[in-house]
């Protein structure tokens, strides 16, 4: 057997990104497409920034698995991502169901992979690396498999420091012993085991998972044989655990990874990155994110008209994106999209604003995510008159207002 330092574990691993969710939790931004292809900071979707770990990572086979509402994210793929070659052995493709096991769409995580036996079958991976399509951070999954392989390991899990209530009901809970190997698994407990020697913190699963293939194919067709969720966090890893197999978690070493699983957390993940230091770098080009960033104009910013004492244009804090003109607007803690246009008077604060919407003249967007291609009439309000936010848009739970796609503005 090859010694564990000189084995290069990147070069016999299948990538698997789990890009199927319907993510209700995230609509009416998921109305129309899947979570993954859900604009991101501007100019990117949110599965760019699992794509573009696996790219810095030396990691190039790669499946995207889709099911729901899949037609934005094939096209993303497809006109972003095909920068490989399949003629020396790398590509990034999409993968529906392919119901050569029934007749089923994907059940669940498991059942994805179990699905898709059949290509594992025809690749013959060393090792799978598991990742899913609407997290974002940045991470060099090559260290994770070399991890894996010094530990002989089954599986690895990627796992994070998390204060114990946020863990709570929302994330798979890890305890390890001192060689990092995993003596227990819960998924999403009411009451989360603290880390040995700390009663305010606990060891979470990213989702992030590196099988052995053989250990990878053995557990999911278990998992199929019986009633469960066929989910990793809930059935597969657990048993793992149970079974005595050599389950290992490895430490995670970045300084952000968040889950985009609900319409604050969205909104929340975009303030980071308008903060005077953002929480979440976009500028390291050491370890770039890849977009699709069309060849529109600079962006553009203007004075109201030519007169003397005429509004001008001020922007703080705030990301602008390709192709958008900013008309003698006011425009604070804020994303603005490609295409965007923004009329005199008009203030945006604490906001999205995506790609080809108009906002007119003298409007106000406070605290808001406003879809692609929307229309803001002139005068109109978003986010300031609380009764009339909630008769018209969906409000959540922390407050933030969402204008759907295409949606009529609402006369006042």
């Amino acid at each position: 057997m090859t010694p564990a330092g000189d084995r290069d574990p990147v070069r016999t691993t299948l990538v698997m990104v789990l890009a199927g969710g319907q993510g209700q939790r995230l609509y009416p931004l998921t109305k129309d497409r899947a979570k993954p292809a859900v604009p991101f900071a501007g100019v990117f979707r949110i599965i760019d920034f699992s794509l573009s770990n696996c790219l810095n990572s030396g990691l190039r086979r790669i499946y995207v698995l889709t099911q729901y509402k899949s037609e934005s994210l094939d096209r993303h793929i497809r006109a972003n991502w095909s920068i490989f070659s399949p003629e020396i052995g790398e590509w990034v493709e999409t993968r529906p169901p392919q119901q050569r096991m029934s007749a089923d769409w994907y059940l669940g995580t498991a059942d994805a992979i179990y699905q898709n036996i059949y290509t594992l079958e025809g690749e013959r991976p060393e090792f799978v690396l598991i990742l899913s399509g609407d997290h974002v951070y940045r991470m060099d999954y090559a260290r994770m498999l070399q991890e894996h392989v010094r530990t002989n390991a089954d599986l690895t899990i990627a796992c994070i420091e998390k204060p114990v209530p946020e863990a709570a009901r929302r994330l798979g809970v890890v305890t390890v012993d001192d060689t990092l190997r995993v003596t227990r698994f819960e998924e999403k407990p009411e009451q989360p085991q603290p880390e040995a020697g700390r009663q305010d913190v606990c060891l979470c699963s990213m989702g992030i998972y590196v099988f052995t293939t053989e250990v990878l194919v053995r557990r999911v067709i278990e998992d199929a044989k019986r009633e469960s969720n066929h989910d990793f966090g809930r059935d597969v890893v657990p048993g793992m655990v149970q079974k005595g197999d050599r389950v290992f978690a490895s430490q995670f070493t970045g300084n952000y990874w968040r889950d985009i699983g609900t319409l604050d957390a969205y909104w929340e993940a975009h303030m980071d990155l308008v903060s005077v230091q953002p929480a979440f770098n976009l500028y390291d080009f050491d370890w770039p994110i890849r977009g699709g960033t069309l060849c529109y104009a600079p962006a553009k910013l203007v004075f109201g008209g030519d007169g003397p004492g005429e509004p001008r244009a001020e922007v703080y804090n705030s990301l602008v994106s390709n192709g958008a003109i900013i008309s003698g607007a006011y425009v604070r803690d804020s994303v603005i999209g490609p295409d965007v246009r923004i009329e005199v008077g008009s203030r945006i604060e604490q906001s999205i604003i995506m790609d080809g919407t108009r906002v007119g003249r003298g409007v106000a967007v406070r605290k808001a995510i406003v879809d692609k291609n929307n229309r803001i009439p002139d005068g109109a309000r978003l986010g300031l008159a609380p009764a009339f936010d909630r008769r018209h848009f969906l409000v959540s739970e922390g407050g933030v207002v969402v204008m759907g796609k295409g949606v009529p503005f609402p006369p006042a």
